[in-house]
């Protein structure tokens, strides 16, 4: 017995009040994985272009607060 079979018998085993929980798991389960691709030249220019603007440090949220004039 395959593995979609034993699942198959089971579900039929679980109570319908209990089949919300399934489905969840069931349609996470059933998402396409993503493959990731490698970054083409507008993306590099675009993380060059933020190197530039900002060197890879933060600002104080008191900073970002004072800047927007929000009172913390």
């Amino acid at each position: 017995m395959s593995d979609r079979e034993y699942a198959h018998q089971l579900l039929d085993k679980v109570p319908e009040s209990k089949i919300f929980y399934i489905v969840g798991i069931l349609e996470g389960a059933a998402i396409p994985e993503i493959e990731e691709e490698e970054p083409d030249k507008w993306d590099l220019d675009m993380i060059d272009e933020a190197k530039k603007v900002n060197d890879g440090h933060g600002i104080p949220i008191e900073d970002l607060a004072n800047d927007l004039g929000i009172k913390l």
